[in-house]
């Protein structure tokens, strides 16, 4: 299994994506499941067990294994038997005056090949385990985006409902009101609408929140989720390092290593074209019988290529231009990963001071508000619209708090993919 390779940070990291953990509570999305919420570490356990794109480099890592073995084997040996001279004419009629050679041939390797094959072959299973590491924690990132987006929508599914009865009590209020003759019957109307409407979206997070919990469970091979919610919570952060401090973890991360695993492949590739400029030794050596005789004798020969160094200049110009690639392959994606990790972080801050704001300020505000606006609609001092008014400015704010809050976990999220490790 891959993780048993993995280092302390990185299997801390596949064990808990993100420190989002998870605790918000909301209806239940599928009626037929009764099970426990499902927690984002649950989650990442599954995955890891169970996800069949991950399972596929155990067989991958079989054929590298495979052709490490064969890189190991020295040149095989030949066995040969060849016939001269029978069924001619005149005096070489029949087999009387065959000659018959038994041999044994093979190739000494010069140059120093096998050993460059195995460097090669170990270079592969190298890369290959930090290519293995990079896509696991893709897949692992993806999840812990799908499981924050689904907790986010369910989350709003909660919002929609507190709108939903916020709206019942509303129609109940200004009913009373019509039939007291203080409220028109427009009113009525209008507060049945808004109902219908917040129904309308109590509805539509249902089917949002039931789409991501197929596509969750997808992760780990299943077609329908065991659980009926989700165990978390968006709004625990933790702190975050300075960006430089980030950074640096980042470079060392399997994504960038791999870069480095991959200039010393290419390197061992080098080095075995410049092996096979070195042409190699070929021998035989056997038992020659003459028939008309019965005599014996042995035989021997050499063989060497010509000019193999010029065959192969062409295979050892591509392979040094290769080794050069993977040097500025590496520069773009420290590029590329030093503008993602800054965005993710800049973004991560925004949002958190964001949180902070609305949970501190904005939202104990609009409640007071609203709840002042509601006394004063009752006692007729202010108008049906400047209820309503109250009530979206509060709803919007909570759902923006949702928002914010859902998107610092993304960014984190990403963050914790870059480094891969926890930020904490």
């Amino acid at each position: 299994m891959f993780f048993h390779q993995y280092s302390g940070s990185r299997l801390r990291f596949c064990a808990a994506v993100g420190l989002v953990i998870f605790s918000i509570v909301s209806k239940e999305a599928f009626a037929q499941n009764s099970g426990q919420p499902l927690s984002l570490h649950q989650a990442i356990t599954k995955t890891l067990a169970q996800n069949p794109q991950l399972h596929q480099f155990n067989i991958k890592k079989d054929v590298l294994l495979g052709r490490r073995e064969t890189s190991e084997l020295t040149p095989a040996l030949n066995v040969s038997i060849e016939v001269e001279n029978f069924a001619g004419s005149g005096e070489l009629s029949g087999v009387t005056s065959a000659e018959t050679t038994l041999a044994l041939s093979s190739v000494i390797e010069l140059g120093g090949k096998r050993r460059a094959r195995l460097s090669v072959a170990n270079a592969q299973l190298q890369t290959f385990d930090y290519h293995r590491q990079a896509f696991t924690l893709d897949v692992l990132g993806d999840l812990t985006s799908t499981f924050i987006q689904a907790l986010e929508v369910q989350a709003l599914s909660e919002l929609a409902v507190e709108a939903r009865n916020l709206a019942q009590s509303t129609l109940k209020i200004v009913k009373n009101r019509s039939n007291q003759g203080a409220a028109p019957e427009y009113e009525v109307k209008r507060a049945k609408s808004t109902l219908s409407h917040s129904q309308l979206q109590v509805d539509a997070l249902e089917q949002q929140f039931q789409r991501l919990q197929i596509k969750i469970a997808a992760y780990w091979g299943e077609t329908l989720p065991s659980w009926s919610k989700l165990d978390g919570d968006i709004y625990t952060y933790g702190t975050a390092s300075d960006f430089i401090a980030l950074y640096e973890r980042a470079k060392s991360s399997p994504a960038i290593a791999q870069f480095a695993s991959e200039a010393r492949l290419k390197k061992a590739q080098v080095s075995l074209a410049k092996t096979q400029s070195k042409a190699d030794l070929g021998w035989q050596l056997g038992v020659r019988r003459f028939e008309d005789s019965g005599d014996t004798a042995f035989t021997a020969g050499v063989s060497i290529p010509l000019f193999s160094g010029k065959r192969n200049r062409g295979a050892l110009k591509s392979a040094m231009a290769s080794e050069k690639e993977v040097i500025y392959e590496r520069q773009t994606a420290l590029l590329k990963l030093h503008v993602q990790l800054f965005e993710a972080y800049s973004q991560r801050q925004q949002h958190v001071a964001a949180v902070k704001v609305f949970r501190t300020t904005i939202l104990p505000d609009l409640n007071s508000a609203l709840a002042s606006t509601q006394r004063a609609y009752e006692t007729g001092r202010y108008s049906y619209q400047d209820w309503i008014a109250a009530q979206k400015e509060l709803l919007d704010a909570k759902r923006s708090l949702i928002e914010s809050a859902a998107a610092a976990s993304l960014n984190q999220a990403v963050i914790e993919q870059l480094i891969s490790e926890p930020l904490n």
